[in-house]
């Protein structure tokens, strides 16, 4: 049981707000010399005299992390995990870029005729983000800055409104190239590659679903997203399509480069990722806000979020070293393979639950890290395609972004919204949104054919 012990006793640490990769590393080291002093004491002679067993026991925790250094060496010299900073490069120029502010005001004046019409683009550009950039937090304040004065201007619901920003702005987890997709293929050993192609129409999947319930809400109660008046100023129908066009051109020909190349086995998606990275740049120079200051910016904005990722994951992987060796990985395998009813139903809808609860309080990162790992042979012992599974684990994480009280969206959003609009009313917002994601998910669950995924192994 020290392995289960340990794996909540991190969890509370972090809801009291201590550092995560600081947290995995601490608790991995005080666990790591209980194991080894319990094993000792365990085998010792009655009798024997405490202190002897302690220092023996101390010496025993401590050589089970002579493996380390490999590790963590392993984990430098992980060519998938390359990628990470790459695409985190990426996304970051195109923010500075003012790809979002474009695309916003375009597809607005485009759409805004119709009932749901700003609420409609902020999803679509919210998917363009999403395959263009990643970057979720840098998506949610651009589209709070941009499209909720608008929203709010034209009387749009304040709960519709920022629900619709938050859950647009997250779309970059499960849309390719996102970083999620990519830790969970170096966490399943399986091609990134892979796991993109499989992403796309769960992806899009979400994007119809979000803007169905958009027209669905909108004509059903027509004060909740009223159609905003043409402006003359903007030109002809005509005009104002050809201007969308020109500020959508560029940003599909750097998702058509980055995915097409990894579709058509051109490059790998870690090589795909320079190609984002001078793609990036050129749409900078394209935009005329290509400058030194700029790029080095992004670069040490990179190296920050990469720091952190990476800090995570050697703690995580010195935590589920500790795990495995007290034994608690063998007890929740044997937990979950005698969950009542089918094994595999019955496993697949245990851990999509705790993921789902999980995500309320931690980040995907740690669920990523801490969670999937222990699940990914349990999965193989069940047949599970790695690939499906890794999906419906994606599309489960997407939602800890939204979900009350940690989701990180909430927190972006609020900071850019006016002081009028309430904490609790963004919450709210986000409920509606939450529920359509695990409608998607129930359906890629039980229906993976029709998104084009075989939900076993061998397929």
């Amino acid at each position: 049981m020290i392995g289960i012990i340990m794996f909540f006793t991190a969890l509370v640490m972090l809801l009291f707000g201590f550092p995560v990769a600081f947290t995995f590393a601490a608790v991995s080291v005080l666990f790591g010399l209980i194991a080894g002093f319990v094993e000792i004491y365990t085998y010792a002679d009655e009798g024997a005299a405490l202190m002897p067993l302690i220092v023996e026991g101390i010496d025993e925790g401590i050589a089970m992390f002579d493996f380390m250094p490999f590790r963590i060496m392993s984990i430098m010299q992980n060519t998938i995990l390359m990628a990470v900073p790459m695409f985190i490069f990426m996304g970051i120029v195109l923010q500075k870029t003012g790809l979002a502010e474009r695309l916003l005001e375009s597809m607005g004046f485009l759409f805004g005729e119709i009932r749901g019409g700003v609420a409609i683009s902020t999803v679509l550009v919210g998917s363009l983000l999403a395959a263009s950039t990643g970057v979720v937090g840098a998506s949610v304040v651009a589209m709070g800055v941009i499209s909720l004065p608008v929203m709010m201007k034209y009387k749009y619901n304040t709960q519709l409104a920022t629900g619709t920003i938050c859950a647009s702005g997250t779309l970059g987890q499960i849309i390719p190239p996102s970083i999620v997709l990519i830790i969970l293929g170096d966490v399943f050993q399986v091609p990134v590659g892979d796991l993109f192609k499989a992403a796309i129409w769960p992806g899009l999947a979400l994007v119809g679903a979000y803007i169905l319930y958009i027209v669905i809400v909108s004509y059903l109660n027509k004060d909740m997203a009223p159609a905003i008046p043409a402006d003359p100023a903007r030109g002809s129908k005509g005009k104002q399509v050809l201007r969308a066009l020109i500020d959508i051109i560029p940003s599909l020909t750097l998702i058509l480069l980055v995915l097409g190349s990894i579709f058509a086995g051109v490059a790998t998606p870690t090589e795909s990722s320079a190609v984002g990275c001078l793609g990036a740049i050129g749409l900078a120079i394209l935009y005329k806000s290509f400058n030194i200051g700029m790029i080095k910016d992004a670069a040490l904005e990179s190296v920050k979020i990469t720091s952190m990722v990476f800090g995570i994951l050697i703690g995580a992987t010195a935590f589920s070293m500790v795990f495995t060796y007290t034994g608690g990985e063998e007890l929740v395998e044997h937990f979950m393979l005698s969950l009542p009813g089918d094994e595999k139903w019955g496993f697949i809808i245990f851990t999509m639950l705790a993921i789902l609860i999980l995500g309320f309080f931690i980040d995907f990162v740690e669920i990523s890290y801490i969670i999937v790992p222990i699940l990914v042979p349990i999965a193989a012992n069940l047949d599970i395609n790695p690939v499906w599974f890794a999906i419906l684990i994606a599309m489960n994480l997407q939602t800890s972004f939204l979900t009350p009280p940690f989701g990180f969206s909430l927190f972006y959003l609020k900071g850019v919204v006016p002081a009028t609009v309430r904490t609790i009313q963004i919450y709210k917002g986000v409920i509606p949104f939450i529920a359509i994601q695990i409608v998607v998910l129930l359906l890629i669950a039980f229906y993976p054919e029709f998104f084009g995924i075989n939900p076993s192994a061998s397929g």
